[in-house]
């Protein structure tokens, strides 16, 4: 069969471990395009009003599929860790598509809850492989190297590498130079490295000569512990990486400012925005710019805002040498 896993959402946390599985499983991946002018206004066309623009984008991608695939890959990612939840659009996702007034190919929506328990997860991949094969042997196989692609690409990022393409594509980590500025860009992966809805910042950064680091370049170790000192434990699974690494980052100074890419409409990136800013002013030291994308960013705000952040981090430096 021919599996569509659309370029979107949780794509870039997950398609390691989902590409490798069914492919092991003698399936044909097929992925959607690099997200385009075209994706969105599809996407804006038949998506609800309310939902954040990466949720707009994702039904582009999944519109790419029709009359190309045989079924669409649309896991419910209801919790990756106890006690947590993710966000309710993720738990949504395949009958938000599945209610689409187009004739699309159907969608395979496992649901993976580790609320419910590691055995729980396990069961859902094994229940997923059915629809390919009944051999024991092929699943075992196909689960393991696929969390075995999955771990890779997570030490890949911690080495410093800044998206799963440039880690499929073979190219190198970024180098640091200690004259240079390190500037850590916070967020979701969809919103960060997605090139289009992110306006190419990441690049524009480097081209600037400027290192740039992520949250998936800190351990979760490092982002559990930081995260366990808010007074009350935050439930959203993602929120509580990106507010991890920020508070990593402003109490070590490991890097020069920090840019928080966030969603407009959406309720827990707001949150923990409010959260960031508090940490930021007891951490003086490092400026915070938040960044707040939808269908209507314009890419000349970007370019202003962007230039005199870097602009004050020029100042600020030249100031403490003095």
């Amino acid at each position: 069969m021919r599996i569509g896993i659309p370029r979107a959402l949780l794509y870039y946390k997950y398609f390691p471990l989902w590409s490798t599985f069914l492919t092991e499983l003698g399936q044909d991946v097929v992925l959607s395009d690099v997200t385009n002018r075209d994706t969105i206004k599809c996407g804006v066309e038949q998506a609800d009003n309310d939902v954040c623009v990466p949720v707009k984008v994702f039904y582009g991608h999944v519109l790419e599929f029709k009359n190309k695939v045989d079924a669409i890959l649309i896991p419910r990612v209801v919790s990756t860790e106890e006690k947590t939840y993710t966000c309710p659009k993720f738990m949504g996702l395949p009958d938000m598509i599945e209610a689409l007034e187009q004739d699309m190919p159907p969608v395979i929506s496992p649901s993976f809850n580790l609320r419910l328990g590691f055995r729980e997860y396990y069961g859902a991949f094994r229940e997923l492989s059915r629809k390919f094969s009944d051999s024991s042997f092929k699943f075992l196989k196909a689960y393991s190297r696929a969390h075995q692609a999955l771990n890779k690409h997570h030490h890949q990022l911690l080495k410093g590498f800044v998206s799963y393409e440039q880690v499929s594509s073979g190219s190198q980590a970024q180098k640091f130079e200690a004259s240079d500025y390190k500037i850590g860009v916070l967020g979701h992966p969809y919103n960060i490295y997605d090139p289009f809805i992110s306006m190419n910042l990441i690049e524009r950064l480097k081209r600037k000569g400027i290192k740039v680091v992520t949250n998936e370049m800190v351990s979760p170790k490092v982002v559990r512990r930081e995260e366990a000192s808010l007074p009350k434990t935050l439930f959203w699974s993602y929120e509580k990486e990106i507010i991890g690494t920020a508070f990593n980052w402003l109490r070590t100074r490991k890097v020069d400012g920090i840019i928080y890419v966030l969603s407009f409409a959406c309720g827990p990136d707001s949150l923990i925005q409010v959260l960031i800013e508090q940490e930021g002013k007891m951490n003086e030291d490092i400026p915070i710019m938040s960044l707040v994308i939808d269908e209507h960013s314009a890419e000349t705000g970007l370019v202003t805002r962007l230039e005199a952040f870097i602009d004050m981090l020029t100042r600020r430096k030249k100031a403490s040498l003095n």
